[in-house]
């Protein structure tokens, strides 16, 4: 393939991207507990409404941007788009000190900009081989997971020890660390040779207009059938990501140690879950077959939440939520499978679309079901015995839990009509009119007309908006 044999292909590494996005969410990760005191602060009323609406701004405007992002990764290159996202995504953190309006204002702005899953996902595919794809997508997710390990607790002892300002220094270090590190070490890995040499090149509305990528996904039933179900399995998660741990603080009564402790237990065991059972079940059961299992996982989870009304079973909840984060890359890997080399960006850009779509219905959709069950910061002053106060007043603590399991339920109904092996249908199809000596690429590109306009996902993985 014409991309495999670029020189630069020598140069770019899985590991830039591992390691762009883990200082990216460490640093957010850093900001965990101070971000539950600044929201409650800056928001004493309606406090889950106002952060739904916060996170419902940045995902909606995520959803406008994304497929002209990732078209335009596809022509000008992975680099520059990559320096663009990783710096709008951090430039908030400063000002949670600075000034807790602008920062939750630059929180929802920077969501033009906040896709950096989609190229990561882009200059991945970029520099390896098919086979090689479904893993790497796991272990850039589970680097994800991996930055949450540690950061919360990290954050949460300097801000006890030190104050919060420290805490925001650090992170703005480690963010600016970040930037440099894109800017003078990340290599570039889209081939010369595929990239345009003038920035003048128009980019055609068809491939920047969202709602254009959403009409072209029902004139294909396959397409159709992956986008229904990462949206109706990302909503109800982009909402948990946005809430859950203002959840487990204020209504479950979670310390902010128990807080961290709780992100560091499920991140660990995202970890194993994308880098040894991802794999295994990949090659043994299929790339359906395992989005489907990690369907069930995330049923099983939001079921938890939604009756759990103790601590020990939002615990238990989270080992469930941990095995849930398979479905990430191995819906990424099943869309990439059908999508050409040249046209990774774009069904990534597209996939991210869809979920930043979902990242700005979901929160502002949990926030409102929060607010119509009454559950508000208001209403909820720690006191003795107050968990089980709220489960006898309730019978259903987390209500918008419930609503996400509905949801899930739907996409898995959804999900067990697409079919894994599309792109080697329409090869087989194309070679009856065509010389057998084709190309791989050639045979990519046969198979891009259904795939190629195919929406779909991006961030952020487990725990991604609970600190952004």
């Amino acid at each position: 393939m014409l991309v495999r044999s670029s020189l630069g292909r020598t140069r770019a590494r899985v590991t830039h991207a591992v390691v762009v996005i883990f200082l990216e969410f460490f640093a957010w990760g850093l900001l965990t507990t101070p971000m539950l005191a600044v929201l409650r602060e800056t928001f004493p009323q309606h406090t889950f409404l106002m952060n739904g609406l916060v996170h419902g701004v940045k995902g909606f405007l995520s959803f406008l941007s994304a497929p002209l992002i990732g078209a335009l990764s596809d022509t000008w290159g992975r680099k520059s788009f990559l320096l663009i996202t990783v710096f709008f995504t951090c430039a908030p953190i400063p000002f949670m000190k600075i000034s807790p309006w602008w920062y939750f204002a630059l929180i929802a702005v920077s969501g033009i900009f906040a896709v950096t899953f989609s190229v990561i996902f882009a200059y991945v595919a970029d520099i390896t081989e098919e086979h090689e794809r479904s893993a790497a997508y796991g272990l850039v997710s589970a680097t994800f997971a991996a930055s949450l390990v540690t950061s919360p607790a990290i954050g949460a002892y300097l801000s006890s020890r030190y104050g919060d300002s420290l805490v925001v220094l650090v992170a703005t270090v480690i963010a600016v660390a970040d930037i440099a590190f894109v800017f003078f070490l990340v290599p570039e890995s889209l081939p010369e040779k595929m990239r345009l040499s003038s920035w003048g090149f128009p980019i055609s509305w068809a491939q920047a207009d969202p709602f254009a990528s959403l009409r072209r996904v029902g004139k294909d039933s396959t397409v159709l059938l992956i986008c229904v179900t990462v949206f109706l399995s990302y909503l109800p998660e982009a909402g948990q990501y946005s809430s859950f741990f203002l959840y487990l603080k204020q209504v479950i009564q979670f310390s902010p140690a128990a807080i961290a402790a709780f992100i560091a237990m499920v991140g660990v065991l995202s970890i194993v879950a994308q880098t040894v059972f991802l794999s295994i079940l990949m090659r043994t059961i299929g790339k359906k077959n395992t989005v489907l299992l990690g369907l069930g996982f995330q049923l099983l989870q939001l079921c938890w939440y939604a009756f759990g009304s103790a601590p020990w079973m939002m615990w238990a909840a989270g080992t469930i939520a941990a095995m849930s984060s398979i479905t990430f890359p191995a819906v990424s890997a099943l869309v990439s499978h059908n999508a050409a080399a040249d046209q990774q960006g774009v069904v990534q850009g597209m996939i991210t679309g869809i979920r930043g779509l979902c990242n700005g219905l979901g929160p502002a959709l949990y926030g409102f079901i929060f607010f119509l069950f009454d559950v508000e910061l208001t209403d909820v002053q720690p006191a003795t015995g107050r968990g089980e106060q709220s489960a006898q007043r309730s019978v259903i603590p987390g209500p918008p839990f419930l609503f996400g399991a509905c949801a899930v339920i739907l996409a898995l109904i959804v999900a067990v009509f697409i079919p894994e092996n599309l792109r080697s249908v329409d090869a087989k199809n194309q070679t009856a009119s065509k010389p057998a000596h084709g190309s791989t690429a050639h045979a990519q590109n046969g198979g891009t007309p259904t795939t190629a306009t195919s929406d779909a996902e991006d961030i952020e993985p487990l725990l991604q908006n609970s600190s952004m």
